[in-house]
This record gives structure tokens, C-alpha cells and sequence, in this order.
């Protein structure tokens, strides 16, 4: 399973109770938890509290990956043309992981 979650204030707190939730040992065996990707909520730099928050919540994962803002999304369809290096690095990380062991 991969977690997604906005970088906003809401949606860190969302993504560390689902950390917690399996940190605890209630889902064993039935969760195999990948990681955490975290979609940015604005463009820029995000305040130094989220960015505290961010790394505090993305420990609690195996593996997690940030994506940037791109402005050309909100307006239209995706493009993979418009996708930067981190989404190139998760789609191949995850295409690793879904690779049979």
C-alpha cells in the first residue's frame, strides 16, 4: 500500500494516524506498507512548521517521496511531460517494488 497525502496541515496529521495505525501492529499481515508520497498543496516553499511536520510524519514510513506543484495540472489533464525527476523516481521505485520477489 502507498499512502497519499497533500502536504498541507490536514493531510500530514491524516498520513501520521495511518503510520500509527500500522506502526501498532493492528493491520499485520494484512497491510504491506510501501511508503508515503506527498503531493505539495501550493507552489513554493511551504512554511517551516509543515516542512518540520513533513519530516516527522515521512519517518514513520518506509520510504517517502515528495512531488512538487506543477501549475499546469490544475488547469488540464496530466502530462507526462510536465512530469520533473521526483515523479520519474516514484514511478520507477514503485515499479521496483511491484516487481515479483
Amino acid at each position: 500500500m502507498v499512502v497519499v497525502a497533500r502536504t498541507d496541515h490536514s493531510g500530514l496529521l491524516a498520513a501520521q494516524r495511518v503510520a500509527r495505525e500500522w506502526a501498532s501492529g493492528q493491520v499485520a499481515g494484512l497491510v504491506d506498507l510501501v511508503g508515503l508520497v506527498l503531493v505539495a498543496d501550493a507552489p513554493g516553499r511551504r512554511p517551516k512548521e509543515l516542512r518540520q511536520l513533513e519530516q516527522l510524519v515521512a519517518g514513520g514510513y518506509p520510504r517517502a517521496w515528495t512531488l512538487p506543484w506543477i501549475d499546469a495540472w490544475r488547469l488540464g489533464p496530466a502530462e507526462p511531460a510536465d512530469m520533473g525527476r521526483e515523479h520519474q523516481r516514484l514511478l520507477a521505485d514503485l515499479q521496483l517494488t511491484a516487481s515479483p520477489r
